[in-house]
């Protein structure tokens, strides 16, 4: 709180020009699905979010950066009260809640970033097996985001080589979809008994993760290494979230066609209730005129399985054909793709979206995503939940 008032007051206050930015947008979003799920019979779904986020730079070595959200919505995805959320660790959306509030210092080759920040490792896109600093919010499976993490990163670089190490001392958990609404996959014959949210057991202890990456002519790669807890949970009584390690590596060369990109990370644990596992991504990237594609392959090995019932969307979409397209109309208009198609045939998973923007400010954007497949394959079971979004969002 004192330092989003500090991030507020400096706004207020003339300063010295190019030490302070801003940015943020108000926006409305509509979803609808065309169909009702056995836990869930709302079929129109309205959303309002309102984004500030303010960055200070008092000298050349240091720099301030705040946020904040605030947000509404007609179907019980966000708390009933009104109070200042920090920690992200809630089963429901904060109304009012901190994004990020951490400063940055950086001296010669070395920088150090501390507070609620936003950590990103590996270079593969949809499916990132090496991201583990990265909870996402699941309350709607595939229109996830990211949430920040509460911790410290310092990066060097010296010359061709980047070494990066991170610790955060509290854990915050992916948001996981909520058991009265369709997100949460509920057998008929069950929904029509009381449901209550299974609690969750927060772990207490740090994480930490380094990261070693190097950029040669014409090719980069970068091995990884995190020691914490798996961000998404194991279902045993409750949701639990187990130790894990992961080793991991990524890889990127541009060819004079496209680019090449590979990630694969190992997971490890001393828990019963995880099992051990490798993820890998292989894609292809290329860029054309107004085109942007991506296409690739992402599998899973499962080295020692311990029968626990997890909700994972990582693993979910892996053994599946994954892919990307963009395409750019004009200076204001755009139409993109997005899709995962299990290899055999169980599930499939497509979203075609086009944005269109109005002057400096305006933009409207309309999506339609499509769900099929069996109800026993991670992204079949959401067969229901095919719809369609429209959002409208000013910017300032």
């Amino acid at each position: 709180m004192f330092f989003v008032a500090v991030v507020a007051a400096l706004r207020a206050t003339p300063v010295v020009a190019q030490t302070l930015t801003q940015r943020g947008f108000v926006e409305a979003v509509a979803f609808g699905f065309p169909q009702e799920a056995p836990n869930d019979r709302t079929r129109l779904v309205g959303g309002f979010l309102a984004r500030e986020e303010a960055f200070f730079k008092p000298a050349p070595w240091i720099q301030f950066a705040g946020g904040v959200d605030l947000r509404a919505d007609s179907h019980a995805q966000v708390e009933d009260r009104w109070r200042v959320d920090i920690a992200d660790r809630g089963a429901e959306r904060p109304r009012l809640s901190v994004r990020r509030a951490s400063a940055a210092i950086a001296r010669g080759p070395l920088t150090v970033d501390a507070g609620k920040q936003f950590i990103r490792w590996g270079k593969t896109d949809i499916i990132t097996p090496t991201d583990r600093f990265a909870p996402r919010d699941f309350l709607n499976v595939v229109d996830n985001e990211l949430l920040a993490v509460t911790g410290v990163r310092a990066v060097a670089r010296l010359r061709s080589e980047t070494f990066e190490a991170v610790w955060v001392p509290r854990f915050t958990p992916s948001r996981v979809p909520l058991l009265h609404q369709r997100w949460a996959v509920v057998p008929a014959d069950v929904a029509a008994l009381p449901i209550v949210q299974i609690p969750a057991t927060l772990p207490g202890g740090s994480e930490s993760g380094v990261r070693w990456s190097h950029v040669g002519a014409g090719f980069e790669y970068a091995a990884s290494f995190f020691d914490g807890f798996n961000h998404l949970p194991t279902i045993d009584r409750g949701l639990i979230y187990p130790a894990i390690r992961m080793y991991g590596a990524d890889a990127a060369a541009p060819t004079r066609w496209f680019t090449i990109k590979a990630e694969a990370a190992y997971f490890t644990s001393s828990s019963i209730a995880a099992d051990e596992y490798i993820l890998y991504v292989v894609q292809i990237e290329r860029q054309t005129g107004e085109w942007v594609l991506v296409g690739g392959y992402a599998g899973e090995a499962v080295t020692e399985r311990r029968g626990s019932l997890t909700f994972a969307p990582d693993r979910g979409l892996t053994r599946s054909l994954v892919g990307r397209a963009s395409y750019t109309l004009d200076v204001n208009r755009s139409i993109a793709f997005e899709g995962a198609f299990r290899q055999n045939g169980d599930g499939e998973y497509a979203k075609l979206e086009y944005s269109q923007a109005r002057g400096q400010h305006w933009r409207a954007t309309l999506t339609t995503v499509g769900i099929g497949g069996h109800a026993d394959d991670f992204l079949g079971q959401y067969h229901r939940n095919s719809h369609f979004t429209a959002t409208v969002r000013y910017s300032f």
